[in-house]
């Protein structure tokens, strides 16, 4: 199928299209980039992130969301990210398993991606990713991410609404501030909250939250059990006031032109091919007045 073909079909709302578009783009395969620049841009359709360590029942959380939500008629798609095999970059996929309830139902699309070694707790690919739902018509995307910590602050950028997942045993006072989610959160969910001492928890975050900045509002912390039920409906609300505000621009412009910089890198450094630096240095490392610094300036590209 040609892109032009695929572009068409993406538009449809086809399943199929979407997934082989996302594998695409994902693999770099020819003619992705002319399907990107097909896309439009629809900020309107909302992203809302999902994180937190792990074994704070990110998935299950998802799970309990997603099933509301299509319910209610919306067509929903989740973008799982995954941690990467440290030697070929491919997806886990184990938290899948949680989501099994989800695969039949027709308004659902679930996508796993490996982070293939992301610092930021996100794929690569993970912008090109959510435009490309957003085109097959998807009214709103879940992006759940590895929970990797303190490095984990592009899903700022990424969605509307970040929701960091928290457990009644979550850390003393220092852990909690120095691991930077007061600065990536909008809310706060204390999953598990049919534990000892979830109460208490969920008061120390909502004092905790008064420390942001002060342009800044404080948190909402809601205490959720997703295996039940309990609090979906409150986190639901709470999600959907969070869109209506869409007040965090500053990090969405940031992580869009960390991605522009990342596509003009990548497209310059195409043009370079390693065999043939390496059979030069061969020659040139050999010189008793080589310089690597000086050697590299011949490789740089001037707009």
């Amino acid at each position: 199928m040609q892109w032009q073909d695929l572009f068409t079909a993406l538009s449809r709302g086809d399943t199929r299209a979407l997934a082989r578009s996302i594998s695409l783009v994902e693999n770099e395969v020819e003619g992705y980039p002319e399907l990107l620049e097909k896309l439009r841009h629809l900020p309107q359709i909302p992203v809302i992130g999902i994180t937190g360590p792990p074994g704070a029942g990110k998935s299950s959380l998802v799970n309990a969301l997603v099933q509301h939500w299509s319910a209610s008629g919306e067509r929903v798609a989740i973008v799982a990210v995954d941690p990467a095999s440290p030697f070929n970059f491919g997806s886990l996929l184990g938290d899948r398993l949680r989501m099994a309830s989800l695969f039949q139902l027709p308004n659902v699309y679930i996508r796993s991606l490996s982070s293939r070694g992301s610092l930021g707790g996100l794929s690569a690919a993970i912008i090109e990713v959510v435009e490309l739902i957003r085109n097959a018509g998807y009214q709103r995307i879940v992006v759940e991410t590895v929970g990797v910590g303190q490095s984990e602050v592009e899903i700022a950028g990424l969605a509307d609404v970040t929701v960091v997942v928290t457990v009644p045993e979550s850390g003393d006072d220092v852990q909690t501030l120095k691991s930077g989610v007061m600065e990536i959160a909008d809310l706060f969910a204390v999953n598990k909250c049919d534990r000892d001492g979830a109460a208490k928890f969920a008061a120390h975050l909502r004092e905790l939250s008064q420390y942001r900045s002060a342009d800044k509002q404080d948190i909402e912390v809601i205490q959720t059990t997703a295996t039940t039920g309990a609090g979906i409906q409150d986190l639901v609300l709470a999600i959907d006031a969070k869109c209506k505000q869409n007040d965090s621009p500053k990090y969405k412009i940031k992580l869009l032109a960390d991605k522009v910089l990342k596509l003009v890198s990548h497209q310059r450094m195409g043009q370079l091919k390693v065999q043939e630096i390496e059979a030069d240095l061969l020659t040139a490392a050999n010189n008793p007045d080589f310089n690597l610094y000086l050697y590299a300036r011949q490789y740089f590209i001037p707009f």
